[in-house]
Order: C-alpha cells, then sequence, then structure tokens
C-alpha cells in the first residue's frame, strides 16, 4: 500500500519541516483562547494557503487539543457540486514535512463499506487543498491521531456520513474529533460574484450580511441549513463537509459551537477579489 503525497507543500505552505514548524509556531504565537463554551467534538476550518488561513485553522485545532486528545480525526473536505458523489481514501497514510499523517484504514474501510463512495488510493486521488492543507497542522497539534479522509458532496448524505462516523469511532472504542473544511464567500470579479459591487462597500456586506449568515448556522450546529444557504448565497465553498462535521459533533452532544477566528483575505492583502475564513469549535 501506499502514502499519498503532498502535492501543496512549497506552494501552499512550506515545504520543509523546519520552515512548517517555523511558520506553525509563529502563527500559535498569535493564537488567542476562543471565548465562550466548547467541547472539542469538532469544527470548522478554512483551507487557503496558510498566509491567508493558517492561523485560524490552527485556532481551532489548538482549541480541540485543549480540551480532547483524539485517537481519531475524521476530516471532511473537497469542492463538489450538488449532484456529486462522495469520496474517501484508502490508504496507509499521508505525506506531510512533519513525517506521514497515519490513515485508518479500518475505520475507513469500515465508513466506506456503508455509502457508496469511490475510493482513493496513494496512486490515483483528487489533488486537492481542501484536505491537504490540514495534513501538516493536524501532524503538529495531534502527533498521535490518525485519520480518515473523505470528500462530501452537499447532500443529505453528509449528514448520514457524519453520524456513522461516530458510531464507527465507538464501535472501535475511540475518540474521535470531526473536522470540516470549508471557505466562506469569494467575492469579486475573480470569482464572477459582485452583488454589491467593489469597494470597502462589499467587503462589509461579505463581513456583515453574507459571512455572518453561514457563521450564524455553523453556531447554530444546523446542518441542514448550512447546506440551504451555501447553495442559495454563495457563502461557503464545500457545505457538504461542514454538514458532515456538524452532524458528527452534534451526534457527540455539541448542541451550539463557538466562533474561534474570523477574517478575510482582504484584511491580509487588500483586493477586489477575495474570500472569507472562519474557524468555529463544537
Amino acid at each position: 500500500m501506499g502514502t499519498r503525497k503532498a502535492d501543496f507543500a512549497g506552494s501552499w505552505y512550506p515545504g520543509t519541516k523546519r520552515e512548517c514548524i517555523n511558520t506553525i509556531e509563529d502563527y500559535m504565537s498569535k493564537v488567542r483562547n476562543p471565548e465562550g463554551e466548547y467541547t472539542g467534538f469538532g469544527g470548522i476550518v478554512p483551507h487557503a494557503g496558510w498566509y491567508f488561513s493558517g492561523k485560524t485553522a490552527l485556532t481551532v485545532f489548538s482549541a480541540i487539543n485543549r480540551k480532547i486528545k483524539p485517537d481519531l480525526i475524521f476530516l471532511f473536505g473537497m469542492h463538489l457540486p450538488e449532484g456529486s458523489g462522495d469520496f474517501i481514501f484508502i490508504d496507509d497514510s499521508v505525506e506531510t514535512p512533519l513525517g506521514n499523517l497515519e490513515v485508518n484504514r479500518e475505520a475507513s474501510e469500515m465508513l466506506s463499506g456503508s455509502f457508496n463512495f469511490t475510493e482513493e488510493n496513494a496512486s490515483h486521488y483528487s489533488s486537492d487543498n481542501t484536505l491537504e492543507l490540514q495534513f501538516p497542522l493536524i501532524k503538529y497539534i495531534f502527533p498521535d491521531t490518525s485519520v480518515v479522509v473523505i470528500g462530501v458532496a452537499p447532500t443529505y448524505r453528509a449528514f448520514e456520513i457524519g453520524e456513522k462516523a461516530v458510531s464507527i469511532a465507538e464501535r472501535l472504542g475511540l475518540s474521535a474529533s470531526f473536522i470540516g473544511s470549508t471557505d466562506l464567500t469569494h467575492y469579486g470579479p475573480n470569482y464572477g460574484f459582485t452583488p454589491e459591487g467593489t469597494g470597502k462597500k462589499s467587503v462589509q456586506w461579505v463581513k456583515e450580511v453574507n459571512d455572518k449568515r453561514i457563521i450564524d448556522a455553523f453556531l447554530r450546529a444546523e446542518p441542514g441549513e448550512v447546506i440551504k444557504e451555501a447553495l442559495s448565497s454563495r457563502n461557503a465553498c464545500c457545505p457538504g463537509a461542514a454538514g458532515a462535521a456538524i452532524a458528527g459533533a452534534g451526534k457527540s452532544g455539541a448542541v451550539r459551537g463557538t466562533l474561534a477566528h474570523y477574517t478575510t483575505s482582504y484584511d491580509i492583502h487588500p483586493d477586489q477579489s477575495f474570500v472569507g475564513y472562519a474557524g468555529v469549535v463544537y
């Protein structure tokens, strides 16, 4: 069997172990503990290049690490349309500059056997930033944790997959956390989405209206509302992944989310085209 290669190392995030550690430690020095109550059962993380969203993702992972030390992380992602099928990685590990991250083959195969997944492996997989950009962060924060790597379309199956993942972890006697990878509103000419024109007014609208609607749905832990809102308002690019994570966290006992961090690429590099990023902990 084999290891999935790190396709985005050296471009979307640093390509060497020392560079990754230095970058992560720099972000960690700026992470603030989220206010409010949370259990660590799961979270929502962004997946832009680390320069834009690495700190936001690390805020979530470090918050979970303060509450639980999961044996297993179910990581949901992939840019999939409403009519797509779902994907799962069935192989030994995924490569990161910090060392390989183990895939829990038993849990992966049990989940795959419960649904009509397209199975991927080290020699045949979709090169995908939504999942890969989390791998080194997970390896750093949870060095002894294994993962199940899943691509989830924005359909009702997302909820069933998330809840089934909980049952599988329980059957294996493993503590688990459920992570959904999605960015928020992609706004501007580059994305063909400019309902409020351009300039600071559009940034304000994204932050205070469009992104806020989907974040509020995240915080209410309502996976059906998340998918419906994203498909109607274009304010999350991977709502199936978010829905699956919320369903898993909810079945584990989470009832609400806590907003750990929010920013946009405009805040880091102002431009007419920009993207929103939220970190939520359940």
